[in-house]
């Protein structure tokens, strides 16, 4: 240290507030939101800390100085080591004839409202979902549009609001036995499940749409002042608690369930959330299995996300997951080609 400029000197105890920042993001898969909800905000910027890493370790080869190098080295090994790099390198593929498709996609309402300038959306996206051709399809911000067409013979739906009923749905190529609905208190948002028969064998498919922050890319102004920055991060601790509530009563009614289970939806949260480390328990998350890249399915001003999930039963075979760079929502869709 001192023999580094000041300069240096300040952008080395930067580097090391970001370092102590990211050993701490380790521990946001086990802390309850309720316990500490300022912490679980960290779940989003995860990856930002990340790629600053990155931008420390480059800075200090370029000044030559590669001994200031290691911390960030350090934290990049750390991310590597326990999957918590964003970036997936690798992906699979194993198409056989026994695997089945599953797809999940938040449908924004079909651009009801006319977000995106475009008046054929719910033509679009049913073109491209009967293209895809997936034997299992989950909706979130779902209402049965009059120009949807999908060649589905089961499905169910569960809509809530009296003027603008909106909500989930679950579309199955295989006979529904059983359904119902979670029912989440003070909240416009949902899970819901279905009980299906396949080759004789009965699985439970959860529709699942965690709390929304309610916050939209193109309301977001950098420069808040001390007010609006006390209100945005009061919002985003109430719906972390939220969350919490909605995966509790998830996982109680879970546990009551003998079949193999698939989870789809919008958790409306991270990879490296107390939230997603619940739900997810003991299942397969499709993209780690078989997935590329970033997985992005929202950007938040530019921001990659992944928030929409697939998760299966161990018991089941990943073959193949996708993500669809699809501008037809806010959200992007994902398939995943399951086996037994």
């Amino acid at each position: 240290m001192k023999n580094l400029s000041f300069l240096n000197q300040l952008i080395f105890f930067i580097n090391n507030v970001f370092a102590l920042l990211y050993l701490a993001s380790f521990s946001l898969p086990y802390v309850p939101p309720k316990s500490f909800p300022l912490l679980s905000i960290m779940s989003l910027m995860v990856p930002l800390l990340i790629f600053a890493h990155i931008g420390f370790i480059l800075y200090w080869l370029l000044a030559g100085i590669k001994k200031q190098a290691l911390l960030s080295s350090f934290c990049i090994v750390l991310a590597i080591v326990f999957s918590f790099f964003p970036y997936k390198f690798n992906d699979k593929t194993l198409i056989s004839g026994s695997s089945f498709a599953v797809m999940n996609y938040n449908v924004r309402i079909f651009n009801k409202y006319k977000w995106i300038n475009n008046d054929e959306i719910p033509r679009q996206i049913s073109a491209f979902i009967n293209e895809q051709d997936p034997d299992l399809l989950s909706f979130q911000e779902y209402y049965p549009a009059k120009d949807l067409s999908l060649n589905f013979p089961y499905k169910y739906e569960k809509l809530t609001g009296k003027r603008n009923s909106i909500g989930l749905g679950l579309f199955s190529k295989y006979r529904i036995v059983n359904q119902g609905s979670l029912d989440f208190e003070h909240s416009n948002n949902n899970a819901i499940f279905i009980d299906i028969i396949k080759n004789d064998d009965t699985i439970r498919v959860y529709n699942v749409h965690l709390e929304s922050f309610g916050i939209k890319p193109d309301s977001v102004d950098l420069n808040l002042n001390e007010t609006q920055s006390k209100k945005l991060i009061s919002r985003l601790k109430s719906s972390f608690t939220k969350q919490q509530s909605q995966v509790e009563k998830f996982l109680e009614h879970k546990n009551h369930c003998s079949y193999k289970v698939i989870i789809c939806g919008d958790f409306n949260n991270t990879y490296y959330s107390w939230a997603y480390h619940k739900l997810k328990g003991d299942l397969t998350d499709t993209f780690l299995a078989a997935g590329k890249g970033f997985g992005k399915t929202y950007s938040f001003n530019k921001y990659p996300l992944r928030i929409d999930f697939i998760l299966a039963d161990k018991k089941f075979k990943v073959n193949q997951h996708q993500n669809f760079n699809v501008k037809l929502s806010d959200h992007e869709p994902i398939l995943a080609r399951l086996s037994y």
